[in-house]
């Protein structure tokens, strides 16, 4: 075999075997980061809950947010305004069982399926999403071509199932550092002027001070 072509072929097959590391250790971290996120919207929504009763928007209620929204904004940044910690107290109240939470969701999958009123509907979206691991753009799109409906009454529904893969394409891997919402609960700033790199960095740093936090708490 020629030298130069089998030493092409060594840096490819390297640079592939790298590329799959790094593609598997960002899974990973965003899997970590995302099931922290939901659990403790989750548990904050529940707080929210017990001390503000059924109507959040009632006298007490609104005072209460926006003590709490002062107070958690000042100390964590804007993902904890009035209109996010709604959305929490909305999550623990549309899904108040949490051992029925699908932990390959992520925070994004969630607020996409809070806006469906249907319980039933909601549940079959959930544990869909769930099983073929589908991006939130994927969902998004499944919702809004009523997929739900369409698979009840389809006579081919692996057809229907797969078209989604053609419509809607879901990236090999969705990049953590790109999602707003991770961005404020690690409370890294974005910056026009940092590169993505950094920012990458600073969220495994971040993620790594986090989860240390956590065994050191065991």
């Amino acid at each position: 075999m020629d030298y130069n072509l089998q030493k092409n072929q060594n840096a490819e097959q390297t640079y592939h075997s790298i590329r799959n590391s790094i593609v598997s250790a960002q899974h990973r971290l965003s899997t970590a980061v995302n099931s922290a996120m939901v659990t403790t919207y989750w548990e904050i929504g529940e707080q929210i809950f017990k001390a503000c009763g059924e109507n959040d928007r009632a006298e007490y209620g609104k005072k209460l947010l926006e003590y709490l929204s002062e107070q958690l904004t000042a100390e964590f940044g804007k993902g904890f305004d009035k209109s996010n910690l709604r959305k929490m107290r909305q999550f623990y109240c549309t899904f108040p069982i949490r051992d029925t939470l699908c932990p390959e969701l992520s925070w994004s999958h969630y607020r996409v399926l809070m806006r469906i009123n249907d319980e039933q509907a909601r549940r079959f979206y959930m544990e869909e999403c769930a099983k073929a691991a589908w991006s939130v753009r994927q969902l998004e799109r499944q919702i809004n071509t009523m997929y739900y409906q369409r698979i009840l009454a389809s006579q081919d529904k692996i057809a229907v199932a797969n078209e989604i893969q053609t419509t809607e394409p879901k990236p090999e891997y969705e990049k953590i550092v790109k999602d707003p919402y991770v961005m404020e609960f690690l409370q890294i700033q974005p910056d026009t002027h940092v590169y993505e790199g950094d920012l990458e960095q600073a969220l495994i740093d971040h993620l790594q001070h986090f989860l240390l936090e956590c065994l050191g708490d065991k």
